[in-house]
């Protein structure tokens, strides 16, 4: 039986790719939320089985809509500076659920232990305190601090790297981290997740950083690199969905920002590729699971 889709992740704008890619016509199929879809002409969208779909390039990938087309796409002000580099670093296809794959790219707590010499060093595992704030519209993290050997594909040596989060979508999730050539300035880089259905994901990498050193091969195979290593992880994470019940997984401080997030996708009503929340369980009582501020 098909799985029913929320009304939150149903009139979203979801990602299918890289404008240049399917430019090429060599996908002509694809699927969102249980839904098999055909690419027609590259750009055009339709369901498989009849009724063409509305469309929206953004951000050099397209994005479609099963439900009503939302008046927008969230907005990332910095892809307006002509000096930054625009790439797809690749697009991973992951046997996992959307809300995983966001709060993974999100958690830099693991940063030490799954990327050890690149995002992190196992000398300094410690969480300094971030701070973490939810609007109607996204959930935002900021001051978050990581010891990194190697911050980027231009860095030279280690930094000290102050990381900001903003999750404006229920399946794509930001990052804007410090640049090593340029510290007043940040890198920006984006996770949109195109939800195959409930438990597999296409995950695209998109980068848009301050780098006139490094080759486009040399962005994305730093960025392919770290993915590689975040893939396995997510694809032996049990249960593949993300559970929204702060009891199901015993939260610690450093996990403030993934309380903010499911309890966010748990408020607009998220069911699709979660675990929600079930009776006796209520609003009230996920409410009495503090967001601790992290150590």
């Amino acid at each position: 039986m098909a799985a029913v889709i929320d009304s939150f992740t149903r009139n979203q704008w979801h990602v299918l790719g890289a404008v240049e890619e399917l430019r090429t016509g060599l996908r002509s199929r694809t699927r969102l939320l249980g839904i098999p879809l055909r690419l027609l002409d590259g750009l055009r969208v339709a369901r498989e089985d009849g009724g063409e779909l509305p469309v929206l390039e953004r951000f050099g990938y397209l994005w479609t809509t099963l439900g009503e087309a939302p008046a927008d796409l969230f907005h990332i002000d910095e892809y307006a500076e002509v000096d930054r580099r625009r790439l797809n670093a690749a697009s991973f296809a992951v046997r996992t659920s959307a809300g995983r794959a966001v709060e993974n790219f999100f958690d830099f707590s693991h940063f030490p232990f799954v990327h050890p010499g690149y995002l992190g060093d196992p000398a300094h595992t410690a969480v300094p305190a971030y701070d973490v704030a939810s609007s109607d519209t996204e959930v935002v993290a900021t001051h978050c601090r990581s010891y990194q050997p190697r911050a980027a594909a231009m860095a030279e040596q280690a930094l000290d790297v102050e990381y900001e989060y903003r999750v404006p979508h229920p399946c794509c999730v930001l990052l804007y981290k410090t640049n090593p050539a340029t510290p007043t300035r940040r890198d920006v880089i984006g996770l949109f997740v195109q939800p195959l259905d409930e438990e597999r994901v296409t995950a695209h990498l998109f980068v848009l950083v301050l780098d006139d050193v490094t080759s486009d091969t040399g962005i994305r195979a730093f960025q392919q690199t770290i993915f590689g290593q975040d893939k396995p992880i997510l694809e032996n994470h049990r249960p593949l969905r993300l559970p929204l019940d702060l009891r199901a997984e015993l939260p610690v401080r450093c996990d403030a920002l993934s309380i903010a997030y499911r309890r966010w996708l748990h408020k607009h009503g998220v069911t699709y590729g979660v675990i929600p929340i079930v009776a006796p369980q209520t609003r009230a009582t996920q409410a009495e699971v503090p967001i601790p501020r992290a150590r």
